[in-house]
């Protein structure tokens, strides 16, 4: 039973939720601040990070309940929890609702500021499990502002500004793994596609491809022109941010090499935390962009 209620709870996608944090580490090189960050705000961003841990989780397990008739027709799917039965379906209510209860008192408590981001978050995401999710395009694009919602909730946990261009950057590349994850699963069901997922039946491979391609292209775009802008360069006393681009470029760059030659990205939290040379790129690119922040003039 222990098992099975780690399983619904899907730690491994937790890491989504690092894209709250994104907020203190980028202020940490703000030189317009009057006093620098310290450790008081990093735990107010670990602990916004955390509920939003248990906000998503109580959201994966209420759509696996709404799905569970469709996951059996999954592949891979069908062997979830609530799908294969061995967490009952009174059980799996009563954790969805108490992690969304405890997620939202949480965040009230911490700022209300972002109690109200948790709760925009907890109602598109129950529209999206009931509604959005059987509408092709609208699908991917919900579950990108999730990602929004995630990054504006880090930053107004902290009271910290954000760029809106690296608010751009989250939705578009969140956008660009959702497309991927598409094609993957199209590719995976084939003719079972509409079984598991209704809007699958709305997409093709060449629509996929052509969106994938256009999207891929904005996120390298839309960060390059962040990495040059004045307020960025005014923000952070220097033009270095510029010696981040080849690592963006890369990530992109490898990420295609996986969906497209090793049939990879139906699970993009796992290649994320498996493949030695991207997490080897998000190394080096955390590293450059903090040794920038604390030597770049």
């Amino acid at each position: 039973m222990i098992k099975a209620i780690l399983q619904s709870l899907r730690p491994a996608q937790w890491t989504k939720n690092l894209v709250v944090m994104a907020a203190f580490f980028f202020a940490l090189g703000d030189r317009t601040r009057i006093s620098p960050l310290g450790w008081g705000e990093g735990c107010i961003a670990f602990l916004a990070a955390l509920l939003f841990c248990l906000v998503s989780s109580g959201i994966y397990i209420f759509n696996d309940i709404v799905d569970r008739d469709r996951d059996r027709n999954h592949p891979e799917k069908k062997n979830r929890p609530i799908a294969d039965g061995r967490l009952s379906l009174p059980l799996a209510y009563t954790l969805a609702l108490g992690l969304l209860v405890i997620g939202l008192v949480g965040a009230l408590l911490l700022q209300p500021g972002f109690g109200g981001i948790i709760a925009a978050y907890i109602g598109l995401q129950i529209l999206y499990s009931l509604v959005l999710k059987k509408i092709a395009l609208v699908d991917t694009l919900v579950i990108a502002a999730g990602f929004v919602l995630r990054a504006m909730g880090g930053a107004i946990a902290l009271s910290v500004s954000f760029s809106p261009w690296l608010l751009l950057c989250a939705f578009l590349l969140a956008l660009f793994l959702g497309l991927c994850k598409r094609r993957s699963e199209l590719i995976l069901l084939d003719e079972h596609a509409d079984a598991h997922r209704p809007s699958l039946s709305q997409y093709d491979r060449p629509l996929l491809d052509q969106l994938i391609a256009i999207v891929s292209a904005s996120v390298i775009v839309t960060y390059s022109v962040y990495t040059l802008w004045p307020e960025t360069v005014l923000k952070f006393g220097t033009h270095g941010l510029a010696l981040t681009i080849p690592f963006a470029l890369f990530g992109i760059f490898r990420y295609l090499d996986l969906v497209y030659r090793h049939q990879k990205g139906g699970k993009p939290e796992w290649v994320l935390l498996g493949d030695i040379p991207l997490i080897c790129n998000i190394a080096l690119y955390t590293a450059t962009l903090l040794a920038i922040f604390k030597f770049g003039r």
